[in-house]
Formats: C-alpha cells, structure tokens, sequence
C-alpha cells in the first residue's frame, strides 16, 4: 500500500492522534506572534500588506470550505507576471504580494 493510500485510508481519529500535537505547538507559535506584533511599539499596525495577507490566511483556518491549504498559498502568492523596476530594500521574498489584500 502507498503512503498516499495510508494517508487516505485513515479515519479523523486517526488522522488527529497522529498530528494534533504537531499542529497544536504551530497554533501557540502563531499565537506568540500574535502576542509580540500586538505589544509591538505601534500595537500591531495592521497597515503592512503581510499581516493583511496573514489575517486574511488565518481565517481561512475555520471556514468551512475545503482545499484550505491551497487557498492560503494563494493568498500570499503573488500573481504579478511584470517584474519590478528594482529589487525592494531587503534581499530575498517577502512572504506576500504587496497588492491589497481583499
């Protein structure tokens, strides 16, 4: 049998005694984020485009729509097929496009 079979094969029992510890410890590691950006010295400005994409991504979490993960990827993907003038300041991605989140 396959690990994708395994995978499809097990029950929501299953599937939480495997991995709720797991995602259990990236939900309090959100939440210190949280914490941190809201003690932050301008109160967690919710102005900067990441942390619109973020919020926006986060209630993705309880909706009850499926295909969960693939609607966050698209929220911090940027679809943009025109390159920028010059690279922004910082070197690498910044996790988000800097278009206005809906």
């Amino acid at each position: 049998m396959s690990e994708l079979q395994l995978k499809n094969s097990l029950g929501s029992t299953e599937v939480v005694d495997l991995y709720f510890l797991e995602h259990r410890a990236k939900l309090i590691d959100i939440g210190a984020f949280l914490d941190r950006l809201q003690r932050a010295s301008d109160n967690g400005s919710t102005e900067d485009f990441r942390i619109k994409a973020f919020n926006k991504a986060a209630g993705i979490i309880t909706d009850q729509n499926p295909d969960k993960a693939r609607r966050m990827l698209e929220v911090f993907s940027d679809f943009s097929s025109t390159l920028p003038d010059s690279a922004p300041q910082s070197k690498g991605a910044s996790g988000a496009a800097k278009e206005e989140v809906k």
